[in-house]
């Protein structure tokens, strides 16, 4: 993911916290980056108990009614058609996927964690994780779990009250907003409507205009190597209509295949995509979108996934 700290890798936290490191450097970036923290062990009892005392709809379709082609699903009014796109060749080639998402009940649209646990450093690839919940399509989402604070509600329930950074909130009634977290908070988000939030960023479409200054924007200020800047694979999502979506994954970091796109870049695509808002998301080698049992993109070129703490999916 792009705002993993470089000076703390995943191989050099795990090299480190192996042997004594004068100073306990490794062992606090073992425990900062590494170790599971659960704070909830039992996600799925949880959204029960906020259903059985919310009367809305919570996003369940009939199995029965499902069609699954090459590249689209159909259940009632949820529609879903994947577009797969190149352009350039050698060090200019690029290769993004479109999901085009339309919904008539846009709490279709959910969130799951990685093992069915709430906290820091829990991951699962995100075919594992949209496999446990019989997903058809999945994106990974915000890794909520590389750090502590943000706003979290995922499928009506709110799980952290720390606003920190711009969000974005997705409601039940098939509207999306930016909003800034500081100025909220998640007991008030959920009784306005909100289905789900995301905190990662930035916004990178308003009023069906690209942000401006995005280029200079800087994501996890408080650990190592926090930019999100330069030529990268991205996740993002696009609000078009209410309960109609694109969900877009570029590819990147990977020569002859996909150089990865700017945020400035990434914002126009949205654009031309007709968004009116636009949000994104993790990136680097957590942006996969997955599809009928497989992965739609080319994780960094090598076809593998990594391990992330929560995805967004059609069941």
């Amino acid at each position: 993911m792009t705002h993993l700290p470089s000076r703390f890798s995943r191989r050099a936290v795990l090299t480190g916290a192996g042997v004594a490191v004068a100073g306990g450097g490794a062992a606090w970036a073992a425990e900062r980056f590494l170790i599971p923290h659960v704070e909830n062990s039992d996600v799925a009892a949880a959204e029960a108990a906020a259903s059985a005392s919310n009367s809305s709809s919570t996003g369940q379709m009939a199995a029965d009614r499902r069609e699954i082609g090459t590249n689209y699903y159909r259940n009632g009014q949820t529609q879903l058609t994947i577009a797969n796109h190149s352009s350039g060749n050698g060090s200019d080639a690029l290769a993004w996927f479109v999901a085009d998402l339309r919904m008539g009940d846009a709490t279709v649209l959910r969130s799951a964690f990685a093992n069915n646990q709430f906290g820091e450093n829990i991951t699962q690839d995100p075919s594992t994780i949209a496999t446990a919940h019989d997903a058809v399509f999945a994106v990974n989402g915000d890794y909520y779990g590389f750090r502590d604070d943000g706003i979290e509600v995922r499928n009506g329930v709110a799980w952290r009250d720390k606003g920190t950074r711009q969000g974005l909130s997705l409601y039940r009634d098939g509207a999306v907003r930016l909003y800034d977290e500081t100025a909220t908070n998640a007991a008030q988000l959920v009784s306005e409507g909100v289905w789900n939030t995301l905190s990662f960023g930035p916004g990178v479409v308003a009023d069906s205009q690209a942000v401006g200054g995005i280029d200079r924007v800087e994501i996890d200020t408080n650990v190592g190597n926090h930019s999100i800047q330069g030529d990268q694979p991205r996740t993002g999502i696009g609000y078009l209509a209410d309960g109609h979506f694109a969900l877009l994954v570029v590819d990147g970091r990977s020569a002859g295949y996909s150089r990865g796109v700017t945020l400035p870049e990434f914002a126009q695509m949205f654009v031309d995509l007709g968004a009116r808002t636009a949000y994104n998301l993790d990136g680097g080698g957590s942006s996969v979108m997955y599809f009928n049992g497989s992965l739609v993109n080319n994780p960094l070129g090598t076809g593998r996934e990594r391990g992330v703490s929560d995805i967004l999916y059609l069941a």
